[in-house]
């Protein structure tokens, strides 16, 4: 399921305290995420954003149903060392409800039980995220392989498809894009989802 189908369907929040107290499964997955309908392709390295990071953030997603706006949110918390991704999402109270490790060429999630068909995949949440936040050059090796491409400007990013077709528009409120709203509106899903950087903390990546 991508995350436009999450979107489209909304978070469920009203757990009961039987299914909280359940422990979550993780599952084991290869370092790749679905773009579009069959086509994959590999997420960057860890390493490759060029930097250590450590974030609080707000992912909103909006989108209409009938020709009514809805809107849901995902606070998360995000760790990139040179050697692995770590990320956790929340529900509105605090609880984890999914987690994402990338290390090598494994990515292991966790997705609380009886939620695993109304929240994204992790690995789907770090791609939006990856993909607003490391560098073009992360991305270009992965990309040219299905002949996507990504096309910068100084407070923008493209990303369009093998057709020539723009999938993918991102905004960037200024230079350095953890100070500032980010909105990523996919085109052909017809979603948006901004992400709101609370706090960060930079720090550089060890050497090789």
């Amino acid at each position: 399921m991508t995350f436009a189908h999450w979107a489209k369907i909304g978070l469920v929040i009203g757990l009961s305290g039987a299914l909280l107290a359940c422990a979550a499964k993780p599952q084991v997955v290869t370092p790749q995420v679905e773009i579009a309908k069959g086509e994959l392709v590999n997420l960057p390295t860890p390493r490759s954003l060029g930097y250590g990071l450590t974030a609080s953030q707000l992912i909103s997603a909006s989108w209409s149903v009938d020709r009514a706006s809805r809107s849901e949110q995902l606070p998360v918390q995000l760790q990139v060392s040179s050697e692995k991704v770590v990320l956790a999402g929340f529900s509105s109270w605090g609880t984890r409800i999914l987690s994402l490790t990338y290390q090598g060429q494994e990515v292991t999630t966790e997705v609380l039980p009886g939620l695993g068909n109304v929240l994204p995949p992790p690995e789907q949440v770090l791609f939006n995220l990856m993909i607003t936040l490391w560098p073009r050059s992360a991305w270009d090796d992965s990309l040219n392989k299905v002949r996507w491409q990504v096309i910068d400007t100084a407070d923008s990013r493209a990303i369009f498809d093998a057709e020539g077709q723009q999938v993918i528009d991102i905004k960037y409120g200024n230079n350095e894009r953890l100070n500032s709203e980010i909105v990523f509106h996919h085109l052909v899903d017809d979603y948006t989802i901004t992400i709101n950087t609370l706090q960060f903390q930079k720090e550089p990546t060890t050497a090789q």
